[in-house]
């Protein structure tokens, strides 16, 4: 399978992907360096937005701008006016931070907190409305990550890195909450930490393996599809894009990885393109319903 190098060893902490149809643009975020970067991929051109602390995600608001998790606050920052605080979390926790997150098809936000000390139990998943309402959905993660739902929105598929799995939970869309939880995948340490995720047109389930140097592609009923080598030992989330959504774009890391490590691995922290072969799906705005 032909990879495709997007940028070279730019990023120190990249994460959440997200494509932006309309523009044609890739959004991604850099953790560490605490900014949010939109490419053209066609062009090369990048625009970078610093913000005051780590960022989590960015995510399309429903008319313009963004939805961003900078440290333990919900920003929306509009395309026309000045940014303001829309949500705040765990103000007793400094050590935790937003990680990943999504919106569902009704444009409620759910986005996690992580243990940036990996305390066991002190971060959770949140349901976040339009209005700024906070709802604790999965108490007692550790490092809540990478979700997406099944193609008919009755399954959340999420990952607490801590757990080494991938979990199914059962969903329901109307009234925006959770049911049941199972185990989807289980991931064996020595093959990495699941991290990102993405669901396809086809139902498949993608999964980064940070430390792991790969992707894998699940079926809908938890059968491993395919691994996909990188040439990076952190890969950390994946996003479909392109006009007909067959490009699968990751983003890696090269956060903590000494200065032998940087040697042997040139393309850290490199964006990614590749062509798997099915096709994804658009994300929803925070705010449509």
């Amino acid at each position: 399978m032909r990879l495709e190098i997007v940028t070279r060893g730019t990023d120190l902490l990249a994460e959440c992907p997200v494509w932006l149809a309309a523009e044609r643009h890739l959004l991604r975020v850099d953790v560490t360096r605490q900014a949010i970067l939109e490419r053209d991929v066609a062009t090369g051109a990048e625009h970078r937005r610093s913000v005051h602390a780590p960022v989590g995600f960015a995510l399309p608001a429903r008319r313009s701008g963004l939805v961003a998790g900078i440290g333990r606050e919900l920003h929306v920052l509009p395309g026309d006016s000045a940014p303001r605080v829309l949500a705040a979390v765990e103000p007793d926790r400094p050590a935790n931070r937003f990680n990943d997150a999504a919106c569902d098809s009704r444009g409620r936000l759910w986005a996690g907190t992580m243990s940036t000390e990996r305390r066991s139990g002190e971060a959770a998943l949140y349901r976040i409305g339009a209005d700024g309402e906070v709802v604790p959905a999965v108490r007692r993660a550790t490092i809540s990550n990478g979700l997406d739902w099944d193609l008919d929105a009755t399954r959340l598929y999420y990952v607490d890195s801590a757990t080494q799995r991938v979990d199914a939970i059962d969903f329901d869309l109307d009234r925006g909450r959770l049911g049941t939880r199972r185990t989807f995948a289980a991931i064996d340490a020595g093959d990495g930490l699941p991290d990102g995720l993405t669901v396809d047109a086809e139902g498949g389930v993608w999964v980064a393996l940070f430390g792991g140097g790969a992707i894998r592609r699940y079926h809908p009923d938890g059968r491993l599809d395919a691994e996909i080598r990188l040439p990076v030992t952190n890969p950390t989330s994946m996003a479909f894009g392109g006009v007909d959504l067959t490009d699968l774009y990751v983003t890696s890391a090269r956060h903590r990885l000494s200065a032998d490590q940087l040697a042997r691995e040139p393309l850290a922290g490199s964006l990614l393109r590749l062509r798997p072969g099915v096709r994804g799906r658009l994300p929803h705005r925070f705010g449509d319903g």
